[in-house]
């Protein structure tokens, strides 16, 4: 017995009448595909251009999740103005300006008029980042043992930083003579 779902379900993907559904239904014994087959073979509906397919989905279904994916998608390129992998792009592209110009200058340790070690920022980045309980102490001590601090190149080379890095290794100087001093006035004062 063939019942209205069925009927309607044919009448869904062939766009004919309830009468002439029915009618290929009861040919079948309520198979929708096989009745689908059947018409297509009397010429009473066309088949897929392509060679295509049948499929359960209601149309209206499909035409909803398609607008939804085109919407979705065109919200998506709107809010961002590019895609991921555009994204990811200037990412790594940020990425490399900056470590080309950490190679380009370079970190230098002076004592007096004579260098004592030349590195890349790039490579002094990295240990502070990595090593900073070896990095920070060794630099504080150096500053107390007579050692200057400096970046050499076109991007760091400034005088105001620099500037700053004379002013920090003069206030660790005037910091030892003063305790050098303390000391040495306490012995006197005891004698």
């Amino acid at each position: 017995m063939v019942t209205l779902e069925q009927v309607e379900k044919l009448r869904e993907h062939t766009n004919i009448s309830y009468e002439e559904a029915k009618a290929a239904l009861e040919e079948t014994n309520g198979d929708i595909l096989e009745a689908i087959v059947n018409l297509e073979k009397q010429n009473r509906i066309q088949a897929p251009k392509g060679g295509g397919y049948y499929n359960s989905r209601n149309r209206q279904q499909d035409a909803n999740e398609n607008s939804y994916e085109k919407n979705h998608e065109s919200e998506s390129m709107k809010s961002d103005g590019s895609s991921f992998g555009e994204l990811v792009g200037r990412i790594f592209r940020w990425c490399g300006e900056i470590i080309n110009k950490g190679n380009r200058n370079s970190f230098e340790v002076m004592r007096g008029e004579q260098r004592v070690i030349s590195i890349p920022v790039t490579v002094l980045v990295l240990l502070l980042l990595f090593m900073f309980w070896v990095t920070i102490p060794l630099m504080i001590v150096g500053l107390f043992f007579g050692y200057r601090y400096m970046f050499i190149g076109p991007d760091l080379g400034k005088e105001n930083v620099n500037r700053a890095m004379d002013s920090v290794a003069d206030a660790a100087e005037s910091l030892k003579k003063e305790v050098k001093g303390e000391k040495s006035n306490g012995k006197n004062s005891d004698n």
